[in-house]
């Protein structure tokens, strides 16, 4: 896959697609730094810590039984699996899966003001396993 525009990711959360629902996804996957430093160095040294990776994906709401609110409060304060691909075609090389084992610490059941689409964001923390095959 070369250079791209973001249109037609794919999110699964709990084995329920919900690709159609998501209006964008943030896959940050880093680990902790932790200083290492030691006399007669003038910089300071890290050695990797604990992963830390976060998944966001913003949803677009829908009340309908195994929509997104019928899928997403349940989870909450549980963990559970994020699946997501920058591309909704088949898994490879050059569209690689990430699976996401993460917290889902709160969910935004009813979020807006007057006028605004209906949405929630949702931000799991865990760690990350990609997938090329």
């Amino acid at each position: 896959m070369a250079i791209f525009v973001m249109k037609n990711a794919s999110v699964t959360i709990n084995s329920v697609d919900l690709s159609a629902y998501c209006s964008s996804v943030v896959l940050d996957y880093n680990v902790d730094a932790v200083p290492a430093d030691v006399m007669g160095t003038s910089y300071h040294t890290f050695q990797a810590g604990l992963e830390n990776t976060t998944c966001t994906v913003n949803l677009n709401q829908d009340f309908a039984a195994t929509k997104t609110e019928a899928t997403i409060f349940p989870l909450v304060g549980t963990t559970t699996t994020v699946v997501v691909k920058a591309d909704s075609g088949a898994v490879s090389a050059t569209n690689p899966s990430y699976t996401v084992t993460g917290f889902l610490a709160s969910s935004q059941p009813v979020n807006g003001a007057v006028g605004d689409l209906a949405a929630m964001q949702l931000v799991f923390t865990g760690k990350v396993v990609k997938a090329t095959s």
